[in-house]
């Protein structure tokens, strides 16, 4: 855990144990907990309200809808919209896609036989989806990212995603800093997770870097919203113009 407050005026450029993590029994135990502070902090509250807004146009399509979850980490993100399009009756073909094998392997081993989500091993980069997708979305994710490959994958969403696509990741500020250092503290949750959320929020946004990052990209409009969650979430939404 970063030993001084960092300047939240800007993004830290601080290394989290997540990106160096080899061993897949360490890894194990660290997705294990993120997906527990996930719960803890209603992490997928913003996923949700998006799939409902986007229901009425979705349940129109006289197809299956397909999903794509870039950087789907241990995959607790994507289960819960394969129960979410159950849960309404719509069928869905979903895809967790992330650069780590033992991550999509841990995907994997932590779903129900019965699930029909596809676990990918790929650099977004260099993925192609073997059918048009729908749906994109990405849970804490783009702060592993320079702002260039920020928007590079702003582009590559605006490519591949049919309907709409949504970024679900933290909110830069002293406020979400400290809340999470103590929660995390009193939860007991794994060393690493404690000190890694603590970067995961320094190295983060604010409404001001997705606006300039999505000016870069040449996305504005109407069909773009940032917008806030709490606790500690921010998030960009995208409607494909039709």
């Amino acid at each position: 855990m970063p030993h001084s407050t960092p300047d939240f005026h800007c993004r830290a450029q601080l290394t989290e144990l997540l990106d160096e993590l080899c061993d897949r029994d360490s890894l194990r135990g660290y997705m294990r907990d993120l997906a527990r502070t996930n719960r803890l902090t209603f992490a997928h509250r913003p996923l949700r309200h998006w799939l409902e807004s986007l229901k009425d146009g979705l349940t129109k399509l006289d197809e299956p809808i397909r999903v794509l979850d870039v950087g789907c980490g241990y995959g607790d993100g994507l289960r819960r919209v394969e129960r979410w399009f159950q849960s309404h009756g719509i069928h869905a073909d979903l895809v967790g896609l992330d650069l780590s094998p033992h991550t999509t392997a841990l995907a994997a081993e932590a779903t129900p036989a019965i699930s029909r989500i596809e676990w990918v091993n790929a650099d977004v980069f260099d993925y192609t989806p073997p059918q048009p997708v729908h749906l994109v979305v990405s849970s804490l994710f783009t702060h592993h990212l320079s702002e260039a490959e920020i928007v590079r994958f702003l582009h590559w969403m605006e490519r591949h995603a049919q309907v709409a696509w949504l970024i679900n990741d933290l909110s830069r500020s002293a406020v979400s800093w400290y809340v999470f250092r103590m929660v995390s503290r009193l939860a007991r949750l794994h060393p690493f997770v404690q000190r890694d959320g603590a970067i995961s929020i320094a190295r983060s946004f604010v409404p001001e870097d997705w606006r300039r990052m999505c000016r870069s990209a040449g996305i504005g409009g109407r069909s773009l919203r940032i917008r806030r969650f709490n606790p500690g979430r921010l998030c960009v939404e995208r409607r494909i113009p039709q």
